[in-house]
Order: C-alpha cells, then sequence, then structure tokens
C-alpha cells in the first residue's frame, strides 16, 4: 500500500501536538516568519467574514428587544421557532474540499447577504420563518469550511490560537452587534421602515459588499499564494508535508467512509454538540435574559456587551496558551468548568447583579472551548479529505444543538428550564473531553 495511503488509514492520537520546532530540518525562524506572514493576510479576512456571520445570523436576538417580537406577533414559541435555524444542522458542510475557497465562500456570503438584506421587508411571522430558513441554508457552509481552509495552512500545533482569533469573531459580533443595535433603533421610521428592519437591511448590505471583495483577495491553498515568494511557498507546503506524516491529499471516497465510521470523529461531536448549545443560546437570548433581570430594552442592548468582549478575550488567551502547551483537552475543561459556574449562578440567583455576573462567566467559558476542540478535532482526523468529513460531520451533528437552544428559554424571568438544561449539556461536554483525553492517552 502507498505510504500517503497507510498514513490515512492507521489511528492518528495527538493529545501532545507537534509543533514547527519539533521539524528538525526546517529552519524554526523562517517558520514563524512565513506563518505570521500569512496571519497577516488569512485571518483579517476570514475573522471579517465570520463576523458578519454571526452578526446576520445573532441579530434577530436584538431585533426582536427592538420590538419586532410585537410588530410580527411573536407570541408563545414563535420567536424560539424563528431562530432554530432548521437548515443549519442539515446542510453544514465542507464544500471547500471540492470546489475553491475563494469563490465558494464569497459566494454563500453573497447569497446570505441577499437574504439578510431582503428581511427587512418581512410583514408577518411566517415571512420571517421563510427568510430564516433561507439564511440557515446560505450560511451554513461558512463555518466548517473555513475551519477546514485554516487546517490546509496551518501546522497542527499552530492550529488552535489561529482557529481562536477566527472564532472570536463571533464574540465580537456579539458586542458589535448590541452597539449596533442600540444605535440603528435610532432609524425608527426613516423610509417607513421600523428601527429593526434596519437592523436587517444594513448589516445584510454590509454583508454583500464584503463578499464581493472576498472574491478578488482571498487565497486559495498554500501552493498557490500569491503574496508569498516561492521560497516562502516551498517553506510553507514543505512544513504542512512534514506535519501531516505523508497522509494523503487526494480525494478518495474511502477516506470520507474512513471518517464517518470512526469512533474519534463522535466523541469530539459529544463534546461539541455541549458546547453548541450555550453557544447558540448565547447568541439568541442574551439581550432577553438581561432585559428580564429587570434593565430596560436600551440598557439590555448595552449590557449585552460586556459579556462577549470577555469571551472575545479569553477565547484569544485559551487558544494561545494552547497553543503554547501543545495541549486541548484540559484547556477546554478549564472553559467548560466556568461555564458551567457561570449557569449555576444564573439558575440559583435572584438579584441582578450576581445574575449579570453569571451571564459574564457563561460567555467567558463557553466561547474559549470551542475553537480548542476544533483545533483537537482536525489534528487527529488524518489526511485532507478525512479532516474535512470529520470536522464537517461533528459541527453538521453539534448544530443539531442550535434546534435544543431555541425552544427551552421559555419561562421569564428566570429561565430555569433554559439554565438548567445548559448546566446538563456543560456537564455532557466535560464527560466527554475526560474520556476523549483518556483515550488519547491509552493509544498513544
Amino acid at each position: 500500500m502507498p505510504q500517503s495511503l497507510s498514513g490515512d488509514l492507521k489511528e492518528l492520537s495527538i493529545e501532545h501536538v507537534d509543533s514547527p520546532k519539533d521539524i528538525e530540518y526546517l529552519d524554526k525562524g523562517e517558520c514563524d516568519r512565513v506563518l505570521r506572514k500569512v496571519d497577516w493576510r488569512l485571518l483579517p479576512l476570514v475573522s471579517l467574514l465570520y463576523l458578519l456571520c454571526f452578526l446576520d445570523r445573532s441579530n434577530i436576538a436584538n431585533a426582536k428587544v427592538a420590538g419586532m417580537a410585537t410588530d410580527l406577533n411573536l407570541v408563545g414559541l414563535r420567536y424560539n421557532t424563528a431562530c432554530c435555524g432548521l437548515l443549519y444542522p442539515i446542510l453544514s458542510r465542507t464544500n471547500s474540499i471540492l470546489f475553491r475557497p475563494s469563490r465558494w465562500i464569497p459566494t454563500i456570503m453573497v447569497a446570505w447577504g441577499i437574504v439578510m438584506t431582503l428581511m427587512c421587508l418581512v410583514k408577518t411571522y411566517q415571512g420571517l420563518l421563510v427568510a430564516r430558513v433561507f439564511l440557515g441554508l446560505a450560511e451554513s457552509g461558512l463555518f466548517p469550511g473555513v475551519t477546514y481552509y485554516l487546517s490546509l495552512w496551518y501546522p497542527r500545533g499552530e492550529r488552535a490560537k489561529r482557529i481562536a482569533i477566527f472564532f472570536s469573531a463571533a464574540t465580537i459580533a456579539g458586542a458589535f452587534g448590541g452597539l449596533l443595535a442600540y444605535a440603528i433603533e435610532n432609524m425608527e421610521g426613516i423610509g417607513g421602515l421600523h428601527g429593526w428592519q434596519w437592523i436587517f437591511c444594513l448589516e445584510g448590505l454590509t454583508t454583500v459588499g464584503v463578499a464581493f471583495t472576498g472574491f478578488f483577495i482571498m487565497q486559495d491553498y498554500p501552493e498557490t499564494a500569491s503574496f508569498l515568494t516561492e521560497t516562502e511557498r516551498r517553506c510553507l507546503v514543505q512544513l504542512m508535508k512534514t506535519d501531516s506524516q505523508h497522509l494523503a491529499t487526494h480525494f478518495d471516497f474511502r477516506f470520507v467512509l474512513q471518517a464517518l465510521k470512526d469512533y474519534k470523529t463522535y466523541l469530539q461531536f459529544g463534546i461539541l454538540i455541549g458546547l453548541v448549545v450555550p453557544t447558540y443560546a448565547i447568541t439568541l437570548f442574551m439581550p432577553t435574559i438581561i432585559n428580564d433581570l429587570g434593565f430596560s430594552a436600551a440598557n439590555a442592548q448595552l449590557l449585552s456587551v460586556p459579556p462577549f468582549v470577555a469571551g472575545c478575550i479569553f477565547t484569544i488567551l485559551i487558544g494561545i496558551y494552547s497553543d503554547k502547551y501543545h495541549r486541548r483537552g484540559p484547556f477546554a475543561l478549564v472553559g467548560q468548568f466556568t461555564a458551567l459556574v457561570g449557569y449555576i449562578i444564573l439558575y440559583t440567583q435572584t438579584r441582578p447583579g450576581p445574575s449579570y455576573v453569571g451571564a459574564v462567566l457563561a460567555a467567558m467559558g463557553v466561547f474559549p472551548s470551542t475553537p480548542v476542540i476544533l483545533a483537537w478535532t482536525s489534528s487527529n482526523a488524518g489526511g485532507e479529505v478525512k479532516r474535512g468529513v470529520a470536522l464537517g460531520a461533528a459541527i453538521g451533528l453539534a448544530n443539531l444543538g442550535g434546534l435544543c437552544s431555541s425552544f427551552i428559554y421559555f419561562d421569564p424571568p428566570r429561565f430555569h428550564v433554559g439554565h438548567g438544561t445548559m448546566m446538563g449539556w456543560l456537564s455532557l461536554s466535560m464527560l466527554m473531553n475526560c474520556v476523549s483525553m483518556w483515550n488519547y492517552n491509552r493509544l498513544n
């Protein structure tokens, strides 16, 4: 059997991941310089793309507080149903395996930007549901696609902090969304639109504008990177080949089956779904939770900013230290435990002050854990095709948690059902994390 195929078929069990310094025949200083150059070209763009994606996905929470619930008669579980985005979990996939990233990613971005812009014309609950389904259809490929895309550019020991920087855009979107919604609400009545309709319109137009620039500035692969010199390209390609342990890079359906049959894919799914449920809940219900603590709608928009800012800071810090010490599971466990403490506070406290501290702790813990787990998944999956399918399967299945998140915050002002459910999912995630750490140590 060729070496490239045997590499993909063997078990990979990496908790202590390799880093460029372990590759003796490549100059570490030169590798670091090339990676920093790649950072400046790739990370700002993909972070901006995900910021806009998350902003467009989560602005329904700000629109609800800004008056959408009243105007569209979102009584009972109607808002929860609109939040679920049925096609997110069904259609999450890594089409970047088959299509050039510089074409696939901007294309889906234009699609969801158009849908978001047209959401400002929604007049009924039924229209909102249809718009959210098409938004989910268009957005579903971005997150797994970009996670896989970054794995093509960075060795395993350097991925966590890059994925953390990329994922931190979600927390920035949460913070920026609150500030932006607070400002846009003042456009009430302009052009015959309500303030919440202007939230959809302006954010959608911004997405379309950025998407068109992506066609021209996004790079595809290290081998074709126009911003690198020939020497730098060779260095990066050799670094990735050495790091991949000569695993296969060509497409073969057997690699798809390997990913789907690998029990480690489902262990990672178990960890991820326990994080995805609270992530969606924080995104979709944070302004509502704060509003029901006794704060006004305008203040709730502003007070939703600090939890996301705290989440952003800790996401980047945890990613940096995870790469520094070449460990994934323990750092994710720290975040999971912090979030669990936050939800325990939210569940047990009745006063606004302590409850708000619990909301901050929940965001500080949930957001940093996800990119570490994604880096862990991509490091242990195998060759490019198997890695792409494993990421797509784990993320796609975990996104089913969004359905759960949408329907558990229905008992204000204490939201005992919602907070209690979060505690359960986080406990499951911690348990699966411990099982995975034990399993990788056993295999090593």
